[in-house]
């Protein structure tokens, strides 16, 4: 996987390519809200939170949340939103958390974890800043269940080169278990659709997804061809939405 600099890449068009309407930040809070201890308020950690489209909504429906975000830009950008009260946004990343040990309930990592360069690393710090018994939240693709989007077989080898971006879903789950943790679930979460194909085009030239990082100039300019020909012949229908796996581990 080739690395995204935030702060040379993407962070301008970032909040705006992966913003969040109401009705899709509801059902993911619900998701959150269905794994997680009944008790209120809970301490979260938001992890790699980039422009913060989720730690504002974490904090009104469970309580103070620190957003961890490793580019300067993003964070720049999260402080500049950010009115809520219970949130706060600190430099870091998910292998050096700066946070105190056992001060989180809970922290959730939305396709942030293929970014994290040391794995086993992080996995330990996510088991030193969690309480026993705090729960990760981890939002990620796997290679063996990957959702499969619409729009990735307009590119060339698409699927086969997003899959690559994410490691096996055992293989994350023996990491954490190995070190003591256990699976508290695994599902799927279907969210809402952002609108029509035209929409989700719009979106997508915006680049700001790790996939469109991996190709060179010229595969990316055959696949938003192809994928502007396919949406050019019925633009306003509804795009279609697919199930996104959310697994959930929990701390000894």
């Amino acid at each position: 996987m080739r690395s995204i600099d935030y702060d040379t890449e993407q962070y301008q068009d970032y909040a705006r390519g992966r913003a969040l309407n109401e009705e899709q930040l509801r059902v993911w809070i619900d998701a959150f809200a269905a794994v997680l201890p009944a008790r209120r308020p809970l301490a979260g950690l938001d992890v790699g939170s980039g422009t913060g489209r989720f730690t504002p909504a974490l904090a009104e429906a469970f309580g103070q949340v620190t957003g961890v975000e490793p580019a300067v830009r993003m964070r720049e950008i999260a402080q500049a939103h950010s009115t809520h009260p219970r949130v706060r946004y600190l430099a870091g990343s998910a292998e050096d958390l700066p946070v105190p040990s056992g001060s989180a309930d809970y922290a959730l990592m939305f396709l942030s974890w293929h970014h994290v360069q040391d794995k086993p690393r992080a996995a330990r710090e996510l088991t030193r800043v969690l309480r026993p018994g705090g729960r990760l939240l981890l939002r990620g693709n796997f290679s063996d269940h990957h959702p499969r989007p619409w729009w990735l077989e307009h590119f060339p080898r698409g699927y086969e080169v997003d899959a690559a971006l994410f490691q096996p879903l055992h293989e994350v789950i023996e990491m954490f278990t190995s070190i003591g943790w256990r699976v508290a679930g695994f599902g799927t979460v279907t969210e809402p659709s952002v609108g029509t194909y035209g929409d989700m085009l719009a979106r997508l030239r915006l680049r700001t997804l790790s996939f469109f990082g991996q190709l060179g100039p010229d595969d990316l300019e055959a696949g938003f061809r192809r994928l502007e020909e396919a949406v050019a012949a019925n633009p306003d229908a509804p795009a279609p939405v697919f199930a996104e796996p959310l697994l959930t581990l929990e701390r000894a």
